[in-house]
């Protein structure tokens, strides 16, 4: 695995939407530091010999919703700490939090389960996901995430990802406090 700076040299072989991913960060003139993968990451395991490359803090990527599934979140917390659907609960005013089906990641992030990422928010036109972050990973000069598919990885400057992506993709976030223990 190598990191260079920007998009890859040849888009042979990608998938559609992580070359968006590419073409939005483009438009946006963001910094961005892109790496391929020997193999896909499904786990935050996976991601180790990502995390030793890229050098940012790797999140975790959680999309959820409420019971009645009228209320979608794309939780970005620190990939050490443990989720717990009750501390969030409480801080949202989101009762009975679980894990959203894969057909609506699909359908509102256009994203697989393996490659939730913030990325996805592009796809969010209709503005039915809350982006919740964790405020651990606000620290950190970079971040690290999938552009929508987890055979690669970005490392974007955390202030760029909550200031001008977000502005771009029509989203705020809402900062919460997880203890992970």
């Amino acid at each position: 695995m190598e990191l260079h700076k920007g998009r890859p040299v040849s888009m042979q072989g990608r998938q559609e939407r992580e070359i968006r991913v590419y073409d939005f960060l483009d438009r946006l003139g963001l910094t961005y530091w892109q790496t391929d993968h020997d193999k896909a990451a499904y786990t935050m395991e996976d991601c180790l010999d990502v995390d030793a490359i890229l050098e940012a803090t790797i999140c975790k990527n959680l999309f959820l919703c409420n019971r009645q599934q009228t209320q979608f979140y794309l939780l970005m917390m620190p990939g050490d700490k443990v989720f717990k659907t009750k501390e969030l609960s409480h801080q949202i005013g989101s009762a009975r939090l679980s894990f959203a089906p894969e057909d609506k990641m699909e359908e509102l992030l256009d994203i697989h389960p393996g490659a939730v990422s913030v990325m996805g928010l592009m796809n969010d036109h209709q503005g039915r996901v809350q982006l919740l972050a964790d405020e651990d990973i606000l620290q950190g000069e970079f971040l690290g995430c999938h552009p929508c598919v987890n055979t690669s990885s970005l490392r974007l400057y955390t202030k760029d990802i909550f200031g001008p992506f977000l502005k771009a993709v029509h989203h705020d976030y809402i900062k919460v406090h997880l203890e992970g223990k």
